[in-house]
């Protein structure tokens, strides 16, 4: 049977008990308006996969619930594999929703290095460092997150004290990642989703144990991490894990050294006019010009090119954001014309979605309603 805790404490608890043999856990948020749904769905009444730790209930962009399956072997080889990778096993501060995998992790990381995981809930994130005990120090956080901690001096003290801040659930800007490791922050970005039992490839090199093809430019993913499958789902399954890899729903190079860059979700790419465009590339170009603090490339339904590429863009001065020919010409300068936006709208925030994620449902949806 699944347990089904509602807080952070509750979770850390059940987890626990689960990765000592104990019942499976789907943790779930008490604030979250689905719970009911995911429960529905997730079945909690019925047998889990054999060896399953914990359910973690995902919606992705469809909306619709799945549940990834991870056994203890899977979350204690992710554990093991990014301890190794950060310089030994310490605490973890736990600052990300402890139902979402990345913070699952923080808490399996915590418990699997004997020490007790700090829990910041509502208070100020100095207050919860200040709270951390001795010997080496990580947490896991968003891009939103670390733009408000370099913003705090006191909080950007706090986070200089971390001996690895790990930073995933959405791309991070270049200039955000050189602002952060210009302030002292040791910042590392992870790639990896629920299917991984969390990040697997930090700072673009594969974790211990990893594996990274590529399949027609799609990511696929093998290694002792991965998940046993999806809940009451054998047909997703077996069409998602194939003779012992992942396959991603993510574009990627593979470069010389072995590194992995990511380009962002395959069914995300545009088809403007025959000429096929990746968002992230667009993303990439737009956040590195000055006056933008965040950025989102999306389609949008066009009789003439059949999608257009849009951008809604946060400037980093509402009342002086930059000219929207200027953005438009940096792109075509470094992508070409059929990559240049002919849709360029300026919004104070991105809606967002789980931990951090941009709702590009909401954001296309906020570029639909500025059009004449």
């Amino acid at each position: 049977m699944l347990l089904t805790p509602v807080d952070n404490s509750a979770i850390v608890a059940a987890l626990d008990a689960a990765l000592d043999g104990g019942p499976a856990v789907l943790p779930l948020s008490a604030t979250d308006p689905r719970a009911d749904e995911l429960r529905a769905a997730m079945a909690p009444d019925e047998p889990t996969l054999p060896g399953t730790t914990v359910v973690v209930a995902t919606s992705g962009s469809t909306g619709v619930p799945k549940g990834v399956e991870l056994s203890a072997a899977a979350l204690e080889a992710s554990a093991a594999a990014t301890h190794a990778r950060l310089g030994g096993p310490g605490q973890w501060l736990l600052t990300l929703p402890a139902h979402h995998i990345a913070g699952v992790q923080v808490i399996v990381r915590s418990l699997l290095a004997g020490t007790s995981p700090v829990l910041r809930g509502t208070r100020k994130f100095d207050d919860a460092v200040a709270s951390m005990t001795g010997g080496r120090r990580y947490t896991s956080l968003v891009p939103t997150q670390l733009v408000r901690l370099l913003d705090d001096p006191v909080g950007l003290d706090a986070l200089r004290t971390f001996d690895a801040v790990l930073l995933g659930g959405a791309a991070a800007p270049a200039r955000l990642l050189d602002q952060a490791r210009a302030a002292g922050v040791r910042v590392h970005t992870t790639y990896g989703m629920s299917e991984t039992a969390g990040g697997c490839v930090y700072d673009g090199k594969p974790l211990d144990g990893v594996r990274v093809r590529l399949a027609e430019d799609v990511i696929e993913l093998a290694g002792p991490m991965l998940a046993s499958g999806y809940r009451r789902a054998p047909e997703a399954t077996a069409a998602a894990f194939v003779g012992g890899w992942f396959r991603t729903t993510d574009l990627g190079v593979l470069r010389p050294d072995g590194s992995l860059d990511v380009l962002g979700r395959a069914d995300f790419v545009i088809n403007t006019g025959g000429v096929k465009v990746a968002p992230a590339a667009v993303e990439e170009v737009l956040a590195a010009q000055p006056g933008v603090a965040d950025v989102c490339v999306v389609d949008l339904p066009d009789e003439e090119w059949g999608q257009l590429v849009a951008a809604a863009v946060v400037p980093v001065d509402p009342l002086r954001p930059p000219e929207v020919e200027d953005l438009r010409a940096a792109v075509r300068a470094r992508l070409g014309g059929p990559a240049t936006p002919k849709v360029v709208r300026f919004a104070d925030t991105l809606p967002l979605r789980g931990p951090g994620k941009v709702d590009r449902k909401g954001v296309q949806a906020l570029l639909r309603g500025t059009l004449p």
